[in-house]
């Protein structure tokens, strides 16, 4: 199965031991709000793919499910 963005927010978020409402806080968004980015209920914007790129430090290819590789050297 070819992952997607949620899918991949969802897992760095798990693989940081994190909780929605600590990246909502750096993205500074309700909790809510970033619980329907990650299901998918809300289109993510492009701003906050941008600071989640930098946050896990992941490319954006990465973070799209464009590549499978996180992070060049």
């Amino acid at each position: 199965m070819e992952k997607d963005y949620k899918n991949i927010m969802k897992e760095l978020r798990e693989d940081n031991d994190l909780r929605q409402k600590e990246v909502a806080a750096y993205l500074k968004i309700d909790q809510r709000v970033y619980s329907r980015y990650e299901t998918g209920r809300n289109a993510l914007p492009i701003e906050k793919v941008i600071l989640l790129c930098k946050f896990y430090k992941v490319s954006a290819d990465y973070f799209l499910g464009l590549d499978n590789v996180k992070r060049r050297p």
